[in-house]
């Protein structure tokens, strides 16, 4: 960055948290463990999608932007009190995984399924849409997060049903092999032609019916890069989340949420080195964190999120300014979806417990 580029990035700096401070109490900014440390710098809270919705009900702030993607908005709103009002920085955030399955297909194939008699009990990634969150609550499901995903995916086996684990078949299989069951047992499901494809002779017998959906992040890393990171560090650990493919995670020291592996990385004896399967930013900062105890952090591979990039500064210093003056449009949820897809919430909270 040049020095002109710098003093300009200082001076927006100054003004969003002079805007803060006009709003005061007023308002909160929470960031996603991926943001860049430009926008981190005016969170007052930080964390992963769930655990950010789950501060929206203790906040005080009338105002809330969350920066993060659209689903993590969704997730907000749907804890937010009456009265209070949930922003995003970048409505058009998306998510690719979220993006791989709709209420409306999801509906069909389950539909489909059904007509082999059985009902496979949904359980969602809470990295998923309203929409997609509604139908699980509709047909008794949950969500669960990449931290207790084990815990929910063995309620949901529990219920004797069968579990179809969406939208990510790389968590799901990786905590299914966590929890004993075989591949021989797991089914990806073909949801093309709208559902039609799907295998019902399979799909009746499987007991872990996964969506085949993935994170673009973390599906990049691979098993060669784990090689590669243990041939340049000898001995070095490797940390990675249970999004990666299985292949990178049977090669991992550990898996785990982000939270898991902020903890593991800074469990590690000094001058010690460790790899790390996850967002470029996420990785950085925690090499920053650790440059003091002469712990090495180093990627697996620079993966970064492109749309969790599409949230800047400068648009953070935009949607303050519109709260200021009343013209920022704040997250807005359908009111059919909101019981439905607090269900799934309900559950979760309930099995975890």
């Amino acid at each position: 960055m040049t020095s002109s580029a710098a003093a300009a990035a200082r001076e927006l700096a100054e003004r969003i948290e002079m805007l803060r401070r006009t709003l005061g109490a007023g308002l909160t900014v929470m960031g996603h463990h991926y943001q860049n440390d430009r926008i981190i710098a005016h969170c007052d809270l930080r964390g992963d999608s769930l655990a950010l919705a789950k501060e929206v009900p203790g906040i005080n702030a009338e105002h809330i932007v969350l920066c993060g993607v659209f689903f993590m908005g969704e997730s907000a709103a749907l804890m937010a009190r009456p009265g209070q009002r949930v922003y995003l920085p970048e409505p058009e955030a998306d998510c690719t995984m979220a993006r791989m399955i709709t209420g409306a297909l999801l509906e069909r194939v389950l539909q489909k399924i059904a007509q082999t008699g059985r009902k496979p009990l949904p359980l969602a990634y809470v990295n998923t849409s309203l929409d997609v969150k509604a139908v699980i609550g509709r047909h008794g499901g949950a969500v669960c997060t990449s931290a207790n995903a084990g815990t929910m995916l063995d309620w949901a086996l529990r219920q004797g049903r069968g579990v179809l684990f969406v939208p990510d078949k790389n968590l799901g299989r990786n905590v299914g092999r966590d929890l004993g069951i075989p591949d021989t047992a797991m089914h990806v499901l073909d949801i093309r032609q709208g559902g039609e494809a799907v295998n019902l002779d399979v799909a009746a017998k499987a007991e872990l019916l996964l969506w085949p959906g993935l994170c673009s992040i973390h599906a990049r890393f691979t098993a060669a890069q784990v090689e590669a990171a243990r041939t340049a560090h000898p001995g070095c650990k490797v940390v990675a989340h249970p999004e990666c493919t299985p292949e990178v995670v049977a090669r991992a020291d550990a898996t785990g949420s982000t939270a898991f592996i902020i903890d593991y990385v800074h469990s590690l004896p000094e001058a010690s080195a460790v790899a790390v399967g996850t967002e470029i930013n996420q990785v950085l900062r925690l090499a920053a964190s650790q440059a003091g105890r002469g712990v090495t952090v180093f990627p697996l591979c620079p993966s970064a999120c492109c749309n969790m990039a599409s949230v800047t500064p400068s648009k953070l210093e935009r949607l303050i300014l519109g709260i200021k003056d009343g013209t920022a449009r704040p997250v807005e949820i359908p009111q059919n979806a909101v019981e439905p897809a607090r269900l799934t919430l309900t559950r979760m909270f309930e099995a975890c417990a």
